[in-house]
């Protein structure tokens, strides 16, 4: 009688962090509000970079990233001139303290990273007849594909006066502190007639430095 008394309980515990997170973008604000931040005050274009190395912080997302190495970073871009920028032929890169510098990974790269258990789930095996409970998959393909249509960073163009952010997600699975001495490193943005912008270069100490202030 208890093992199906804690079926059900077992069911609706497992399903109810489901329930907890509407998986919305949170809103945009300028890049100035924002500790890891560039302004280049000539071309009036300023860039931050923040990065969500926490478990608080990713809880917007389907997918634990954190867990397979993978790092989500939003990209704000704030555009105060007269004229529109392109992102179209951007480069953004995380650089590593070393000096490598890793492209942003598209959501197969992340699905590589995963597990097969993560991916399909487990299961909880029961006394006597009582079929096991098969557990919600951790993380899914799906999942995978529907965070990267909903949150990443796909702003070409960024008008005149206008803030756009987006995610952009690294495969820092290799780096031990990842973000300590790491940069975000941007070129190729242009502007109204095709001229490259100057590159931006944000460090992630900048980030690190104003979590720390504010724990103190």
């Amino acid at each position: 009688m208890k093992a199906c008394k804690l079926a059900p309980l077992l069911a609706f515990g497992l399903a109810f962090p489901a329930l907890a997170n509407d998986h919305k973008p949170p809103p945009v604000q300028p890049a100035t509000s924002f500790a890891a931040v560039e302004a280049h005050d000539k071309e009036k274009v300023a860039i931050a970079a923040e990065p969500y190395d926490t478990k608080e912080k990713e809880a917007i997302f389907r997918v634990d990233y954190l867990s397979h190495g993978v790092m989500p970073v939003r990209l704000i871009v704030t555009n105060n001139s007269d004229r529109p920028i392109s992102l179209r032929d951007a480069r953004i890169l995380f650089q590593t303290p070393a000096g490598d510098r890793i492209q942003a990974a598209e959501p197969e790269d992340v699905e590589r990273l995963m597990t097969r258990k993560e991916r399909e789930g487990g299961k909880i095996p029961m006394p006597g007849p009582i079929p096991s409970i098969h557990m919600k998959p951790k993380a899914s393909n799906k999942d995978v594909e529907e965070d990267f249509d909903e949150f990443e960073y796909g702003a070409l163009v960024v008008e005149a006066h206008t803030t756009r952010a987006g995610f952009l997600f690294y495969d820092v699975s290799q780096l031990d502190d990842p973000l300590k001495g790491a940069k975000l490193h941007l070129h190729k943005l242009r502007d109204a007639e095709g001229n490259e912008l100057f590159f931006f270069e944000i460090p992630f100490d900048k980030y690190l430095q104003s979590k720390s202030a504010a724990m103190k």
